[in-house]
C-alpha cells in the first residue's frame, strides 16, 4: 500500500505544481491586463438583470448598475411576475435612477429556467437602437467604470463574447459561508489567457449582431443554463471568448449548510450537463486529490501507531495541502490588485481563501457524487436537465 501511495503522492504533487504553474501564468495575466487601456468603443448599450426573490444587498447590487461611468446605456430588470417579492425594491430603484430604466415583466418559463426565459423576453423587447447585450446578475455589485471595460474590447469584431466572473465576499464568517467563497474562488483561475474561457451569466457581453446571428433566442428556448449555452453558440462561430479580470464582480454572500450544498450541486450538475469533459477532467483532479490526502493521513497514523517512522509519508502528505494554499494566496494576489477598493475587506478574509483552499477538493468531491442525477432546484423552482437542449420545469 506504500508503493501505492508513493505513486499518487507523485502524481497529486506534479499535478500541483502544474496548477501552481497556471495559478502563477493567470497573475501574470491579471496584472498585464490591469495596465491595458479599454480604448473609446461606447456603443448604445443595453444592460439585462434577471432578478428573482430576495439577496442580501439586493438594492445596493441593483443601485450599482444605474451608476456606471458609461453614458449610453439603458438598463433591463426582468422578473417573472409583479407579485415577485424583489418587484418592490427593483420598481423603487428604477424610479430613482440615473439612467433609464425599464422593468420588464417576462411571465412563468415554459421549456427552460425561468432566468433563460426572463433573459430571452427582455431582448426579444429591446429597442433596435442598442448594439450591445451585457448579461448581469442581481447578486453582483460591479464598479462604475465596470461597464465601459466589458463593452470596449468588443470593437474588435474578431471577439465573440466578454466575460467575466463573480468574486464572493462574505458578510459573516460562519463555515458554510466561508466554504462557499473558498469553492468559488477556485474557479477564477480557470479563466484566463486561452481559448478554454466560457461565459459566466452574471458578467458577459456580446454584440447584438452576433448574439443574432448565432440564433441565441432559439438556443434559450429549451434550455436551462444561459451561460453555457451562450458558450457554446459562440465557440462554434471560431470566435474567442476573453475574460476580463479587471472586472471581476464582487458578490457579498452569507449561507447555510443546506444553501451550500445546493448551491454547489447545482453549479456541478449544470456543468455535467452541459460540458461534460470539463466536469470529468475536475472530477479526475479532485479525486485524486482526495484520495492520496486519505491515504497518506491513513498510513501516517498506521506508522505512527506501529513506532515506525512516518516522516517520508508526512511530507508527502502535506506537500498537496501546502500548494493548494499557496494557489489560494495567488488567487488572493490577484484579486486585491484587481478590486484595490476591496483589498483591505478581502485581506481580513485571506485565511478563507487561502487555508479552506485545502479542503475545497473534498466539497467537490462531495459535489460529484451528488452529480449523477439530474435535478436541481434555482431559487425555489425545481427543473429537470434532460439535456443540454431540453429542460423540464417540475414546479407548476
Amino acid at each position: 500500500m506504500e508503493n501505492l501511495y508513493y505513486l499518487l503522492a507523485i502524481l497529486q504533487i506534479a499535478a500541483g505544481l502544474y496548477l501552481l504553474w497556471q495559478g502563477l501564468q493567470w497573475l501574470v495575466y491579471v496584472r498585464r491586463r490591469l495596465k491595458t487601456d479599454p480604448g473609446f468603443f461606447a456603443p448604445r448599450t443595453a444592460v439585462i438583470c434577471p432578478c428573482r426573490g430576495m439577496e442580501p444587498g439586493l438594492e445596493a447590487n441593483l443601485v450599482s448598475l444605474c451608476e456606471f461611468n458609461h453614458q449610453n446605456y439603458g438598463v433591463f430588470f426582468v422578473l417573472a411576475s409583479e407579485s415577485d417579492p424583489a418587484y418592490s425594491i427593483v420598481k423603487r430603484v428604477a424610479a430613482s435612477s440615473r439612467v433609464k430604466a425599464t422593468i420588464v415583466i417576462a411571465g412563468k418559463p415554459q421549456n427552460c429556467s425561468e432566468k433563460v426565459n426572463n433573459l430571452r423576453t427582455a431582448v426579444e423587447q429591446l429597442p433596435p437602437e442598442f448594439e450591445v447585450l451585457v448579461f448581469t446578475d442581481s447578486d453582483g455589485r460591479p464598479g462604475k467604470s465596470w461597464l465601459h471595460h466589458m463593452v470596449a474590447p468588443l470593437t474588435d469584431s474578431r471577439i465573440g463574447a466578454i466575460t467575466t466572473m463573480r468574486w464572493f465576499i462574505p458578510n459573516r464568517s460562519d463555515l458554510p459561508t466561508a466554504l462557499l467563497a473558498a469553492w468559488n474562488a477556485s474557479v477564477v483561475t480557470m479563466l484566463g489567457d486561452h481559448d478554454k474561457n466560457f461565459c459566466w451569466g452574471g458578467g458577459t457581453a456580446i454584440r447584438r449582431k452576433l448574439f443574432e446571428e448565432i440564433g441565441m433566442l432559439d438556443v434559450w428556448q429549451y434550455s436551462f443554463s444561459d451561460d453555457y449555452s451562450l458558450t457554446a453558440a459562440v465557440e462554434k462561430t471560431g470566435r474567442g471568448i476573453v475574460f476580463l479580470p479587471e472586472c471581476l464582480v464582487p458578490s457579498y454572500a452569507q449561507s447555510d449548510l443546506t444553501g451550500l450544498l445546493e448551491f454547489t450541486n447545482r453549479q456541478v450538475i449544470i456543468t455535467r450537463v452541459y460540458r461534460h469533459q470539463m466536469w470529468a477532467m475536475a472530477f479526475g483532479t479532485h479525486s485524486l486529490y482526495c484520495l492520496t490526502a486519505v491515504l497518506g493521513l491513513y498510513l501516517a497514523l498506521s506508522l505512527t501507531l506501529a513506532s515506525r517512522p512516518a516522516f517520508q509519508i508526512m511530507s508527502l502528505l502535506i506537500l498537496p495541502f501546502l500548494l493548494a494554499a499557496i494557489r489560494g494566496a495567488v488567487r488572493v494576489i490577484g484579486v486585491t490588485e484587481a478590486l484595490p477598493p476591496l483589498r483591505t475587506q478581502i485581506m481580513a478574509q485571506s485565511w478563507i481563501y487561502i487555508v479552506l483552499a485545502m479542503g475545497v477538493p473534498f466539497l467537490y468531491l462531495w459535489n460529484f457524487f451528488s452529480s449523477f442525477g439530474r435535478r436541481i432546484r434555482w431559487r425555489g423552482i425545481d427543473y429537470e436537465l434532460i439535456s443540454p437542449e431540453q429542460t423540464r420545469v417540475l414546479t407548476p
